[in-house]
């Protein structure tokens, strides 16, 4: 699982996130949303271990990713928005590489190669370099190298960015399924289609502060229309709450 307790991250005299207090068990496909500049990024790095908090703790699977990194990143996969390959290895070979640096038995490194290149359909361009890779290509071979350790903790930072339709599916059922399996699941994305169909939760982050945290059911409550798209009340939460309901009174018990 993850934990955020009383995060907040200061940037100078910027407060990019305050306060933060937040919890994802596990098998819970949690989404992120946010304007450029709310805080999203931060957010990530603190959770990865790229950025200490200025105060407060953040726990992967009861470890503070501060002062137990490397257990931290045992339970962690990690996709970023723009995925980090080696230009003048195949996807193959940067599998191999991320299964050695995992410290995966050879034969089970290579049963678990295999699995996620028919998980993800890379056969087809698997053996090539990976400077011959479209941005989806190279965010599919991202999302099977992340998960060749088997993490208990997804992070994945907008997943859907420059993948087909055909992939797009397949993104999102690989990721509701995970979530099924146990795994915990942490989207970042400004696809609010995606998150209207798969997320189990919802969070609004903007000026560093956490606006809203629920099911998407409870941020319809509040709005006066019964079937508000999610993109409606997203534009109203961070231009302003409506005035008959605040996210406080949504969500409280």
């Amino acid at each position: 699982m993850i934990e955020f307790v009383s995060v907040s991250r200061n940037y100078g005299d910027k407060l990019a996130v305050a306060q933060l207090d937040l919890k994802i068990p596990s098998g819970e496909l949690f989404a992120l949303l946010g304007p450029n500049g709310a805080g999203k990024t931060t957010t990530i790095r603190m959770m990865v271990g790229l950025l200490q908090p200025t105060s407060g703790q953040v726990r992967i699977c009861g470890h503070d990713v501060v002062t137990e990194t490397r257990q931290a990143n045992r339970h962690l996969g990690l996709v970023p928005d723009e995925p980090y390959l080696y230009d003048k290895l195949s996807g193959r070979e940067f599998l191999s590489f991320v299964a050695d640096i995992h410290g995966l038995d050879r034969n089970d490194a290579a049963a678990r190669i295999d699995r996620e290149i028919d998980q993800f359909e890379l056969r087809p361009f698997v053996d090539d370099r990976t400077e011959t890779y479209s941005h989806g290509m190279k965010q599919r071979l991202a999302f099977a190298a992340a998960l060749l350790h088997e993490p208990a903790v997804l992070v994945v930072d907008e997943p859907m960015v420059g993948l087909d339709p055909r992939s797009i599916r397949l993104v999102k059922d690989l990721l509701k399924a995970k979530a099924r399996s146990g795994m915990t699941i942490f989207m970042s994305t400004h696809s609010l289609s995606a998150v209207e169909e798969i997320a189990d939760r919802i969070g609004i982050l903007d000026h560093g502060q956490m606006k809203f945290l629920g099911t998407l059911a409870e941020l319809r409550k509040l709005s006066v229309a019964e079937h508000t798209s999610l993109e409606h009340l997203y534009l109203h939460m961070t231009d302003g709450l409506p005035a008959e309901r605040s996210a406080s009174q949504a969500t409280a018990p």
